[in-house]
């Protein structure tokens, strides 16, 4: 828990007002030969990374053109964080705009990079115009001459195999054997054999280089998992004979893992587990009167027994939190914290670094405040008054947690942050631990969640929990798979401990599946809070958050009442969330964010999409209105599916195990009379 003098040493000073240095302006870029324009994806101009996890695919495109007739070609030149280069061909998709594009991916994390090369292509000049000049009769012997000129120019520069080379001169003796017929020396430089081995390795000339851009590869969970959202302090929490509440510990808590491993979760992610004030101490259900045995908020942080680097007595010391944590290691799960960057008035840094906080004129610390809102239990930092020391000691209190076997952290409210500190840390922390991740939670404006994308935090919290109409998903979806994908990985969260939205409140059960099973499809990364099996909807009057909030009080939930056996057997969804995230892992279609295609359906209340990745194509069929049945025809996009227009194919539904012949158009029906959705499994008919 001490400061590193390596650490130490990588903080900027004063000066540095803590932002990377600008670019030098250098000289404006050639065009070159060869114009390469209008390069994506491209991040704010290529000064920030474009971004994928391992295994991920996407797009690169540009236009790339030239002068006059002759033809011009394109390749995607990858080089990755060892220096090896890739060429990857690209095809044009719209001749004669001369848009580009190449499917690119990468096979090991690290920091890559890109660019598009344009080049003048003589043989497929050579080849278009020899074919249209030979079948008239035109200039036949010169026409065959250059392609022998042509293919010998490949030789002389290429460093082809032996068998590559021998496709190549026999080409060449074809065309100059003057005793065989002008078509069939025509052909024996224009064969299949001949195309394929150009086609591998071009004969390149007048190569123009267009920019490099960085790319930025890391590990699949920073894509692709499903999060489980618990308050350690509530799981083995319960009431002595007094009626008195007794706090749960990591330890109890960590018996509760394995129910959330057998659920399918990848990550189960902790509010902060620190010392809570008691000065200002929220009661239950947010009120400004605490009695004497109320815990408090968790997001209050600090007390005389420390702050951001020490745990709650009640929960446990080091060696219980070590012990969930490999708990945790053992089902399968990564833990991820909460990382509330924000003080009670009884934080060990109200006094001994008080330039950390606001001071107004009456010589008050200022409250945090978000009008109406006001939480008097909180004092949040003010970054431009000791910047240095909060870097220091925020990246101090970051190794504490990181030493301890954290490596996701869930940040609150990071855009009450400056944008360049989150910058600056997560760039600091990759340098030694590349594996942690960062989420956002930033329901805030796009404007600054994007930014918090594009400088480093690998996800975000999103506005999904209140996209509920069919238009809406399909307008929002698709702006994420598409404009955002290469900087920003949306998280889909139907409720969280601050959020019951009227549409989960009054849906019943049928809202909850559905708004799970579409966060889980729509997005490669989703999450749910602790409770959710149990559609917990009751909402404090006038506000959109359950009532007697989690945040505020104990929760004791008796799971084990839900269980087989137990008195409300049935009466959980903790089955249709394990089939959930079974089915999440049984297709890997659901793993990519910018594989997905939106398809027809006649009633406006459902929503219907496909995702397809390699051999695995997958359906969704939703009715978002939880209240009724709804028919209706789906309409589908055959190509999108990979099958041809006017085919069949056997519809596997995966919740009910049911297998349909489908084609283009087909009969739906789904409300709460039988499931909300269909999860379609595409396979041959």
């Amino acid at each position: 828990m001490t400061d590193s003098p390596a650490i130490s040493r990588r903080l900027p000073t004063a000066t540095s007002a803590h932002s990377p240095a600008p670019p030098s302006p250098g000289a404006e870029r050639a065009i070159g030969r060869i114009p390469v324009q209008d390069v994506s994806p491209v991040v704010d101009g290529g000064t920030l990374p474009t971004k994928s996890v391992v295994g991920e695919e996407f797009v690169v495109s540009a236009t790339v053109f030239r002068e006059g007739h002759d033809a011009v070609n394109a390749t995607v030149v990858t080089t990755d964080p060892q220096g090896r280069v890739s060429h990857l061909p690209m095809t044009c998709i719209n001749p004669g705009l001369d848009l580009w594009t190449a499917t690119v991916s990468a096979d090991r994390e690290g920091r890559w990079s890109y660019r598009v090369e344009g080049w003048s292509d003589p043989y497929a000049t050579w080849a278009h115009d020899a074919i249209i000049k030979v079948a008239a009769g035109v200039d036949v012997d010169l026409m065959l001459d250059e392609g022998v000129l042509v293919l010998q120019r490949a030789l002389e520069k290429g460093s082809y195999d032996t068998e590559s080379a021998a496709v190549l001169t026999a080409a060449v003796d074809g065309l100059q054997d003057t005793t065989a017929d002008a078509g069939v020396r025509l052909s024996a430089g224009t064969g299949v054999d001949v195309r394929r081995v150009l086609a591998a390795q071009p004969l390149r000339e007048s190569v123009s280089p267009g920019t490099t851009y960085p790319w930025l590869v890391e590990r699949e969970l920073a894509l692709t998992g499903a999060w489980y959202e618990i308050f350690p302090r509530s799981e083995g929490c319960h009431q002595d004979e007094d009626g008195d509440w007794v706090s749960g510990t990591f330890a109890t808590a960590a018996e509760r893992l394995p129910a959330i491993a057998a659920m399918g979760f990848d990550v189960v992610y902790l509010t902060p587990v620190h010392p809570i004030g008691s000065t200002n101490r929220k009661g239950p259900n947010n009120s400004l009167h605490a009695g004497p045995k109320d815990p408090g908020s968790p997001y209050a942080i600090g007390a005389a027994d420390g702050g951001h680097d020490a745990l709650h007595a009640d929960l446990g010391d080091w060696d219980d939190f070590d012990g969930f944590v490999t708990a945790a290691k053992r089902s399968g799960l990564e833990v991820a914290l909460d990382l509330a960057l924000q003080c009670s008035p009884d934080h060990p840094w109200v006094t001994e670094h008080p330039d950390f906080f606001t001071t107004r004129a009456d010589g008050s610390i200022a409250y945090a405040e978000n009008p109406p809102k006001k939480y008097q239990d909180i004092y949040p930092l003010n970054f431009d008054n000791d910047p240095d020391g909060i870097y220091a000691e925020v990246r101090r209190v970051v190794q504490v947690w990181i030493d301890h076997g954290v490596k996701i952290f869930r940040v609150d409210n990071p855009h009450t942050k400056p944008v360049e500190f989150w910058q600056w840390i997560i760039a600091d922390v990759a340098r030694e631990h590349p594996e942690v991740i960062w989420l956002a939670e930033a329901f805030t404006r796009p404007a600054m969640m994007h930014t918090l994308g594009k400088i480093g935090f690998q996800q975000s919290y999103t506005y999904y929990a209140w996209r509920n109409d069919p238009a809406e998903l399909r307008e929002y979806v698709e702006s994420l798979a598409t404009e955002s994908a290469a900087y920003m990985r949306p998280s889909f969260w139907p409720t969280t401990h601050d959020i019951l939205t009227p549409y989960m409140q009054y849906g019943g059960p049928n809202a909850w599946k559905l708004r799970a099973a579409l966060a889980a499809t729509l997005s490669p990364t989703y999450g749910i809070y602790a409770g959710y099996e149990l559609v917990e909807n009751v909402a404090r009057p006038g506000a959109e958050e359950q009532l007697d909030n989690e945040k505020y009080q104990y929760k004791d939930r008796h799971w084990a009442d839900f269980e087989p056996g137990g008195p409300r057997e049935g009466q959980s969804l903790a089955p249709y969330l394990t089939r959930l995230n079974e089915i999440r892992r049984e297709h890997p279609a659901f793993g990519w964010l910018r594989n997905i295609t939106f398809h027809a359906v006649d009633d406006p209340q459902l929503l219907v999409f496909s995702k397809r990745r390699g051999d695995d194509v997958m359906i969704v069929v939703a009715n978002c209105d939880p209240h009724a049945t709804r028919e209706s025809t789906v309409h589908l996009d055959m190509e999108a599916l990979g099958l041809p227009a006017g085919s069949w194919f056997a519809a596997h539904e995966c919740f009910t195990g049911a297998t349909w012949h489908w084609g283009e158009h087909n009969y739906v029906r789904l409300g709460p009379e039988g499931e909300p959705v269909h999860i379609i499994h595409v396979r041959s008919a």
